[in-house]
């Protein structure tokens, strides 16, 4: 069994941004920095948006993996990214780190460990290159 999940993207009127939308009316903004390509900075460009699928996607992960496994977490701050490298650039690697809380800590990287092996996202970009995750103590980073 599969399942598609999409996005269109339509010009925004006077600018050369794109604004997608996804099922139940969800909306993002894609576009280059300002003055790049005729961007104007308004919403993200590509390695932004890959960026906030590899950490949305793992927020959301954490919070499916406490859910399911009972285990009381506060999923306090995600932070993902990805370096280029080359030209064209490509990503050679990505970084993602959390912070997580309300529970004594090896029930905690349980719940982290989980959600790292789970990850739709991470899981489908691994092949590509290395991602590597990192679980914040409360006051580091994120």
């Amino acid at each position: 069994m599969s399942t598609h999940i999409g996005i269109t993207y339509s010009a925004i009127a006077g600018t050369a941004a794109g604004l997608g939308r996804a099922g139940g009316g969800k909306t993002v903004i894609a576009d280059r920095p300002e003055g790049a390509a005729g961007g104007m900075g308004l919403g993200l460009d590509g390695g932004e948006l890959l960026s906030a699928a590899l950490g949305g996607c793992f927020w959301n992960d954490l919070h499916y993996v406490a859910a399911a496994s009972g285990v009381p977490v506060q999923v306090q701050a995600v932070e993902a990214e990805i370096e280029l490298a080359g030209n064209p650039p490509r990503v050679v690697r990505a970084h993602v780190r959390a912070r997580l809380a309300g529970n004594e800590d090896r029930m905690l990287q349980a719940v982290f460990d989980e959600a790292t092996r789970a990850s739709t996202v991470a899981g489908s970009l691994t092949g590509a290159f290395p991602i590597v995750f990192d679980r914040l103590a409360a006051g580091d980073g994120a």
